[in-house]
């Protein structure tokens, strides 16, 4: 998949739910968490990352603020058990259809459960990539929930 068709892919998806999203495009790479914030100049918990973890056949993928520490223990047992790994690139694609730097947790094949750290609740926009790595959407807590059905979880590290 084009970065273009990426970014396209997510902007259709999102004006299915009418509320006003609008996907910005940045020259600037926006592939990691601390390359996002810098771009926008936004704390680093601002930027909303999203994670593919596999444990056994099953993954799931994780949307978390920047800043935190993800426990895989906490990833094991929401996914069930096995192991828990992040996926490799070519699952992530596979899987999400975006590439890694890009993955966002719009339009994600229903098999896949999205699941929402808490972490983001303190902040009154978050930042999530919007299918490629030049792109972020701006996005308050409560839209993240409703366009993505994500479960929402305490995912950090303690």
């Amino acid at each position: 998949m084009t970065e273009n068709s990426a970014l396209e892919r997510a902007r259709c998806y999102l004006a299915r739910f009418n509320l006003d999203l609008v996907p910005w495009e940045h020259e600037k790479t926006t592939k990691t968490s601390a390359e996002a914030a810098d771009a926008l100049k936004v704390e680093l918990g601002q930027i909303a990352k999203s994670i593919l973890f596999r444990s056994g056949a099953r993954y799931g993928l994780f949307v978390a603020a920047g800043d935190i520490k993800i426990d895989d223990k906490k990833v094991r047992a929401l996914l069930g058990g096995g192991k828990a790994k992040i996926a490799k690139p070519a699952e992530v694609e596979e899987i999400t259809g975006y590439r890694v730097g890009g993955v966002c947790p719009y339009d994600i094949d229903d098999s896949v459960p999205i699941y929402l750290d808490r972490s983001m609740e303190r902040f009154d926009t978050v930042y999530t990539s919007a299918g490629t790595p030049h792109s972020l959407l701006p996005i308050t807590f409560k839209q993240l929930q409703q366009v993505t059905g994500g479960k929402v979880v305490n995912m950090e590290k303690e």
